[in-house]
């Protein structure tokens, strides 16, 4: 009679079967998907990852006996060569539960473990609703909040931000690409103006970074992402924390790989992730220059519409073109593409329905170009013959909802 775990592992190992029957069948049908920023669907060599660690370390890694040491001396291995990927220490790694529990971690920890220094924070329209909501709660608990300008070109105004900081200011948190325009920000530059402020802290959430453009922590106080987004599992998140840098924890409870965040270490999770990020890394050029030459084919095919406006300036990264359109509700464009198994978002799939895109916002001041907006998000993964057939069938629906 088989054992429980025996049955475990070969229900597991259908699902991974399953899985890959699925993408097969999704290919045939011809489905196209270029919401790549919302979310990535795992490769199989980290399913594969996950589901060997799983069945080959059953033990808590917290454990004295040997079970636990090996399953210890993996989760030590696995986070020295992400720390190694991302130029850090091991003990600047804290594992979490996604990118909003890192940002969440980042935030509140920094503004309760520092706010003997100041109440004041600093932070842009560009952020994801997991760093606004964070920020918000704590203005509600009586935190100062300013917001930096955004010039047309979508960067962080800097000498805007150089006059917003105070001696009581704590945190700025800026991201380094943001999820709806793909716009990259001067990381170092905006690092450069907090340098002589030795109580504020500077957060960087680089979700839509990591994995798609080289990132620079050299001075970078905090900074947070999340494997799903480039081909790793859903539910892991890891905080960077500079080794010098005091947090109040949110979630208290027992031993875990760091005082700053209790739970049982997910080995597997931590495992996963290393083999997602290593992967990436590795082909970071390769992939970067490959999505550039898919950008500049979807742009060329969308700048010949009178009603339709680009609003990813030079400076967003090739993995996102989000647009806007005059007249035409982008609620039902997406309907009307995902008729034909094209599917895109309008914004970010955390965002609350038929709100203003914040971003857009921000750099165009049009308040009805910020409520009809189209975000396409492209991956290495993503076809030429994709992007032949998206632009066709765009031209269809924009004559039809024209």
């Amino acid at each position: 009679m088989e054992s429980n775990r025996d049955l475990w592992i070969l229900n597991f190992s259908c699902l991974i079967k399953e899985s890959s029957l699925l993408s097969l069948e999704r290919t045939s049908l011809n489905m196209i998907y270029l919401d790549y920023a919302a979310h990535t669907p795992v490769s199989d060599e980290v399913l594969q990852t996950f589901f060997d660690v799983s069945r080959d370390y059953i033990a808590n890694p917290n454990s004295p006996y040997k079970l636990g040491r090996e399953a210890a001396a993996k989760m030590e291995e696995s986070t020295n060569h992400i720390a190694a990927l991302l130029g850090v220490k091991e003990s600047e790694i804290i594992y979490t539960s996604g990118a909003t529990e890192s940002n969440n971690l980042a935030i509140k920890g920094i503004a309760s473990a520092y706010k003997r220094y100041g109440k004041h924070i600093i932070t842009t329209y560009l952020e994801h609703s997991s760093v606004t909501g964070a920020i918000t709660a704590l203005q509600n608990q009586g935190y100062d909040v300013d917001f930096v300008p955004i010039l047309e070109d979508g960067l962080v105004d800097l000498n805007q931000l150089k006059e917003l900081i105070r001696e009581d200011t704590i945190l700025v948190s800026i991201c380094y690409v943001d999820s709806e325009i793909g716009l990259k920000q001067p990381i170092e530059e905006i690092s450069e103006l907090l340098k002589d402020y030795p109580h504020c802290y500077f957060h960087v959430d680089a979700t839509q970074a990591v994995g798609k453009v080289p990132i620079s922590l050299n001075l970078i106080d905090l900074m947070t992402f999340t494997p799903h987004k480039f081909f790793g599992m859903n539910g892991s998140g890891i905080l960077i924390k500079k080794e010098n840098i005091l947090l109040e924890p949110i979630i208290h409870g027992g031993i875990s790989t760091t005082k700053f965040r209790s739970g049982t270490p997910v080995l597997p999770m931590a495992v996963a992730a290393e083999k997602a990020l290593s992967t990436m890394l590795e082909n970071l050029e390769y992939n970067y220059s490959y999505v550039t030459i898919l950008n500049k084919q979807l742009r060329e095919g969308l700048e010949k519409y009178s009603n339709v406006c680009i609003n990813s300036t030079s400076n967003s990264i090739p993995y996102i073109l989000n647009i806007s359109f005059k007249g035409i509700n982008s609620g039902a464009f997406q309907e009307a593409l995902e008729k034909h198994d094209i599917y895109v978002s309008t914004k970010s799939a955390c965002c609350a329905p038929n709100t203003a895109s914040r971003p857009v916002y921000a750099i165009t001041r049009d308040r009805k170009l910020a409520m009809s907006t189209l975000r396409i998000s492209l991956s290495h993964q993503t076809t030429k013959e994709e992007i032949d057939t998206f632009l066709f069938v765009f031209d269809e629906c924009l004559k039809e909802l024209g």
